[in-house]
């Protein structure tokens, strides 16, 4: 793997860290001998685009929470993230404003009863969005890949959505799959 090529796995990303356990992207980086960052550009409550009310079970333009955030590997755009969540459960809470959240979403979602147990993702590449290019910093005729995943409780219920588009050429994905 290159310096420019990052490795995303999505279990780290899934299970609510330790007591004391800090930021998860930037733990990971940080093993990967990098530094990581993240900036949330936009919280609070919107209407449901259609494949987000498609993912959460919601009606299109249903109100719902959304947390925008530019993920950064040593200072550079490597992926943007929009998590949404049912207004019923982010409603008030620090999903719904601006700021880190101690632990990340997954240990918040936790707290409020919300563990995940059942994630679905499904890839596509394809080109960007000009604004997706631009924030990106990529040239014109560079890739993305977009990832939508859909994290579950053991209720069945679509706890949170995320819409997550990161440079082709900069990353390779990483799944583990447990049978049995």
């Amino acid at each position: 793997m290159s310096e420019s090529t990052w490795t995303s796995a999505s279990m780290p990303y899934l299970t609510p860290p330790q007591p004391g356990q800090g930021d998860v992207w930037a733990a990971e980086a940080a093993a990967g001998g990098g530094k990581g960052s993240q900036r949330i550009v936009e919280a609070g409550e919107v209407g449901a685009p259609e494949e987000v009310a498609g993912m959460l079970g919601v009606g299109v333009g249903e109100v719902v929470v959304v947390r925008r955030r530019v993920i950064e590997l040593g200072g550079m755009p490597c992926e943007l993230t929009d998590s949404y969540y049912p207004a019923a459960i982010a409603r008030g809470t620090r999903l719904a404003k601006l700021g880190k959240i101690p632990g990340g979403a997954v240990a918040l979602l936790a707290e409020l009863g919300y563990r995940g147990v059942r994630v679905r993702e499904d890839v596509a590449a394809g080109m960007p969005s000009p604004e997706e290019r631009d924030v990106l910093q990529l040239g014109s005729e560079e890739p993305v890949l977009r990832i939508s995943r859909v994290t579950f409780d053991d209720g069945g219920r679509a706890v949170q959505a995320d819409l997550i588009v990161m440079p082709g050429h900069r990353q390779r994905l990483r799944y583990e799959v447990r049978v049995g």
